[in-house]
């Protein structure tokens, strides 16, 4: 697999396609489907406390037998560990879990009550070099900028949702602007929204002859953004990889930014109950 990268305003550079393992089951479905993954040539897996299954993806990295240097690993803290200003003990519980002394990047999940406090202790850790890069995932720009004014410290990445049906350009432009590279989750829709079977990406599926999720990641890496699809099946973590060998018109391009309808797969990082 040919992999592009993204570089974050510390000089870490980032792949810009990973696997992300959210729903996988902890033990045989996860290891399988990261040990698919390395053999399709991913180098960048994006896991998450709240996943439970952190063990199976240091599992399968350990059994492959691939340097530890040569893949990148992001791990998220979760929301109760945030509330309750536990940060550092669910940090180095992340480590143990993936059998790593240390992480790539390393992400407050969501926006809850005790971010500032969560955020510093990041701050910490990075300035420790027990994290290569840290940022947040589904911060709006008012979050962003309580971490900033609270600490002086800019996240390095932002990962939000994003996907054809509501890309969330804005959010991305403006992050663009001011230095925050941006991932993307559930790039591909989820069960209340069949986006792959949208009449305008079987269009240019045939025109590209290429499937609709491979055109939908290749708007993505277009985008210069970082995204990662979730799956536990060979054929589409494989045929997922296979997006850096053609190129999207600009014209098609803008044509998939107009499918964009505002619709969330996700709940708005304003309004969530967990």
């Amino acid at each position: 697999m040919k992999q592009t990268y993204l570089t974050l305003q510390n000089g870490v550079e980032i792949p810009q396609l990973g696997l992300g393992v959210y729903g996988a089951k902890e033990g045989a479905q996860t290891e399988q489907a990261v040990a698919w993954a390395l053999e399709a040539g991913y180098r960048h897996f994006d896991t998450a406390a709240a996943y439970g299954n952190e063990n199976s993806v240091g599992s399968a990295l350990r059994k492959s037998g691939v340097p530890r240097n040569e893949v990148f690993l992001t791990g998220k803290i979760w929301n109760s560990h945030i509330r309750a200003g536990l940060t550092l003990p669910a940090f180095y519980q992340i480590l143990e879990n993936l059998g790593t002394d240390y992480l790539d990047l390393c992400l407050l999940h969501w926006p809850v009550e005790g971010k500032e406090k969560a955020w510093s202790v990041l701050v910490q850790l990075y300035e420790q070099k027990l994290v290569r890069a840290i940022g947040v995932s589904n911060f709006h720009v008012h979050h962003l900028n309580d971490l900033i004014q609270a600490t002086g410290v800019k996240p390095m990445l932002d990962q939000i949702e994003s996907h054809p049906l509501m890309n969330n350009q804005t959010l991305i432009d403006t992050l663009g602007r001011n230095g925050i590279a941006v991932g993307v989750w559930s790039p591909l829709g989820g069960p209340k929204m069949p986006l792959l079977s949208h009449p305008a990406l079987k269009i240019l599926s045939e025109k590209y002859g290429r499937t609709p999720a491979q055109i939908v990641l290749r708007w993505d890496i277009q985008r210069n953004v970082v995204v990662i699809p979730k799956s536990v099946h060979q054929d589409r973590i494989v045929s997922n990889s296979q997006i850096f060998d053609f190129e999207l018109s600009e014209k098609d391009m803008e044509m998939i930014q107009s499918l964009n309808v505002g619709f969330r797969v996700g709940p708005n990082p304003d309004n969530f109950d967990f």
